[in-house]
């Protein structure tokens, strides 16, 4: 089970999409979401650690993304 509420899931295809999601499909994205939320704070709290920090920051987070970016050759 994941962590993220598949009712935030389903409000947020809502407010933005303005289209409904079943029950599983919000189950699918909330626990994909928080495989790839993990795997960005893993990296940016290393990140983070490296430069001798204990917080994580913005530049934590756009330095997973610019990795990400290169990794899959964008």
């Amino acid at each position: 089970m994941a962590t993220i509420p598949s009712s935030s899931v389903k409000a947020m295809v809502k407010k933005h999409f303005g289209s409904d999601i079943t029950d599983d499909g919000a189950e699918e994205m909330a626990r994909i979401l928080e495989e790839k939320a993990n795997k960005m704070a893993s990296f940016a709290v290393k990140n983070a650690r490296t430069d001798g920090r204990v917080k994580v920051t913005k530049k934590d987070i756009a330095k997973y993304l610019m990795q990400e970016q290169d990794f899959n050759g964008k």
